[in-house]
């Protein structure tokens, strides 16, 4: 007698997309996340092999969607850039970001700030930023023997990955690229654009100024 038995299906775990939470509790955190993660995603769009993302969930574990982090921004170097509605690190050569930042918010507490530590200590983050725009404090860690030790000294401090150099002002943070451009909020890059196209203007017009002035002395200036 041969007794049929039947194998129930495996259940397909979902890894949500979202946390149901904001992306930031103010304009002034939003402001520094997006200022952040639009610089280092400009610095390296040349790299097609650098993922750079703002608030998006990180899944380090496959079969558990309740280990999960979103970092105001992270970057992983060696994966491809491209449309995530998560970071699944199985699906990306099980390489974790190794580099992350948090921007904070009255709302944030020590708490869950030392858990976020913790996690990002455990799952293989690099170096760990953190910037607290209302007290105007920085603070940073970097993996050496395989633990997140505090950078002593952040003032003039070079991310080894990244290149990018972080300076204390009166003002806040100041974040400038390995030429010594300094990072832009989109305001400021727009007040940069508006005064280029100005430049360009005036020098066009300058240099048809030039040409009638050589056309009224008989001089052809497309034959110069």
């Amino acid at each position: 007698m041969v007794t049929e038995t039947t194998t129930a299906p495996k259940t397909s775990i979902i890894y949500p997309e979202s946390d149901g939470q904001p992306m930031a509790d103010n304009t002034e955190q939003f402001r520094w996340i997006v200022t952040i993660q639009g610089g280092i995603d400009a610095l390296f769009k040349d790299d097609l092999n650098v993922f750079v993302a703002g608030d998006l969930l990180w899944y380090p574990v496959e079969g558990n969607n309740k280990l999960r982090v979103a970092p105001d921004v992270m970057v992983a170097f060696g994966r491809p850039k491209g449309k995530r509605g998560s970071y699944l690190q199985w699906q990306e050569d099980n390489i974790p970001p190794q580099v992350v930042f948090e921007v904070l918010s009255p709302g944030n507490t020590l708490t869950e700030m030392a858990k976020k530590l913790e996690f990002y200590q455990r799952y293989g983050v690099e170096e760990y930023y953190i910037y607290d725009p209302d007290r105007i404090d920085f603070g940073g860690w970097i993996r050496t023997d395989n633990q997140l030790t505090s950078i002593e000294s952040i003032t003039g401090w070079v991310s080894p990955r990244l290149g990018v150099r972080f300076e204390m002002a009166e003002e806040g943070l100041e974040l400038y690229r390995p030429d010594g451009r300094k990072f832009s909020t989109y305001i400021e890059l727009d007040t940069q654009r508006q005064l280029a196209e100005e430049r360009a203007q005036q020098e066009s017009e300058r240099a048809n100024r030039l040409a009638e002035k050589l056309r009224e002395l008989g001089i052809d200036p497309d034959a110069m």
